[in-house]
């Protein structure tokens, strides 16, 4: 990143920078030079604070595949900074709206309708903007949908599964169903492999495992007829078209695919709501923010406006068939490198379940992994470290990749087995 610095003093003659926006034609992120105002002071020592001015338009970004907060579409963050100091002739940012006024209720409106022609989400469910990450719906949902000792049944195929379960725990009487920690979660059991509770309230999944890179294919049935799935999407939300009647309810951070960190999206079939137990707190009780339309406190408001900008751009790309086709090529691409690479590359995830978002991958020669990840680095490709739990390398290649971003990756990778072999 290119960068040339300025000083300005702070002491009797303070000089303090203001910045003017730029349009979304120049470049960006480009931060002009500042200007200055001066200001007296009372203090009689002038003390010299050297401040960066930076241009990132000149320089290419990163290809970032971190998991989470993850990369979002330039168009979206080029159309963000456009309408951040004056937002479309209000005269104020979206960070200074408030809550209740109109112009962020037009934006909270707008994003849950594109998010609603997205998933074709039916007018029998609620969608709900939150907070506290999809890890918070851990405990709010047995405080929702049960009572203390009401069986609920979880299929565990990765870390994040295996804590919603450990959550529960305190909340109602869960039980571990399926478990894939044995072959360290590679896998994901045949609907007819476990045995579900016929009693129990509800059957619980990770749609896709972001540690492990494991994701479901199709969706299981609870066997209780009046059970109902509950899935945590949170790093395939958005990926792909699915027929939200499966389920009672879907929750997912946005960090991941669509916006920012800080705002967790829940939908949930409206019958489920109102049955909260006494001691769950305000802030966990879907009746609450429900018949408050996500406003009961304080959104997180440039979040949820960040995420609208994502489904726009969504809709805008031909919805999520279009969409699903796009992650599927930057997948195949992928996978097609690690698995000819003769062995120098490994995915350990079984192929028929392997996740288009976040692909895991080790190689043969372990020690070599950090110089990879160095190396890549310095290429501009940046997060690629696996997860602490497991080590090797990861790639999350969710929505906003864009596929000569996972096309640079797999060169890389070739030109590093050429050299390392």
């Amino acid at each position: 990143m290119a960068a040339s610095t300025n000083s300005f003093l702070v002491g009797n003659q303070t000089q303090i920078p203001s910045f003017k926006p730029k349009p979304i034609s120049q470049s960006f992120l480009h931060l002009t030079k500042p200007s200055t105002v001066t200001l007296t002071s009372t203090r009689t020592k002038p003390v010299s604070i050297r401040c960066a001015s930076t241009t990132v338009g000149s320089e290419p970004r990163v290809i970032n595949f971190a998991a989470g907060p993850a990369a979002l579409p330039e168009n979206v963050l080029l159309k963000a900074q456009s309408e951040l100091y004056n937002w479309r002739g209000s005269g104020m940012s979206v960070m200074e709206m408030s809550h209740r006024g109109k112009e962020f209720l037009s934006i909270i409106q707008k994003a849950e309708s594109d998010l609603r022609q997205l998933l074709q989400i039916p007018s029998e469910y609620s969608v709900l903007f939150l907070q506290g990450g999809a890890t918070t719906q851990f405990a709010a949902l047995p405080l929702n949908l049960c009572k203390p000792d009401d069986p609920v049944d979880y299929v565990v195929t990765g870390s994040w599964g295996d804590k919603a379960f450990k959550e529960a725990q305190k909340y109602c009487n869960p039980k571990v169903v399926w478990s894939g920690k044995s072959e360290k979660y590679t896998k994901v059991p045949s609907f007819d492999g476990f045995e579900q509770n016929p009693h129990a309230k509800y059957l619980h999944i990770c749609a896709n495992e972001t540690i492990h890179g494991v994701e479901f294919k199709d969706y299981p049935v609870p066997k209780n007829p009046n059970g109902v799935l509950i899935a945590d999407m949170s790093s395939n939300f958005c990926s792909k078209p699915m027929d939200v009647s499966k389920f009672g309810v879907i929750y997912a951070g946005a960090q991941k695919n669509v916006g920012p960190s800080g705002v967790t999206i829940v939908i949930i079939r409206k019958d489920l709501i109102g049955n909260a137990r006494d001691v769950t707190p305000v802030m966990l009780d879907y009746k609450i923010h429900d018949e408050n339309s996500s406003l009961y406190n304080t959104p997180p408001c440039f979040g949820i406006y960040m995420c609208g900008l994502v489904f726009d751009d969504l809709l805008a790309q031909g919805g999520l068939k279009e969409v699903e086709k796009k992650n599927q090529r930057k997948a195949k691409i992928l996978y097609d490198a690690i698995d000819e690479s003769r062995g120098f590359f490994r995915c350990p995830v079984e192929k028929s379940v392997r996740s288009l978002m976040n692909v895991p991958f080790t190689l043969e020669k372990s020690e070599l992994e950090a110089e990879f990840i160095k190396e890549a680095a310095k290429e501009k490709m940046v997060q690629l470290k696996g997860h602490r739990s497991v080590g090797g390398m990861r790639a999350s290649i969710y929505n906003a990749m864009p596929l000569a971003g996972v096309e640079k990756l797999v060169g890389f990778m070739k030109e590093f087995q050429a050299r390392h072999a």
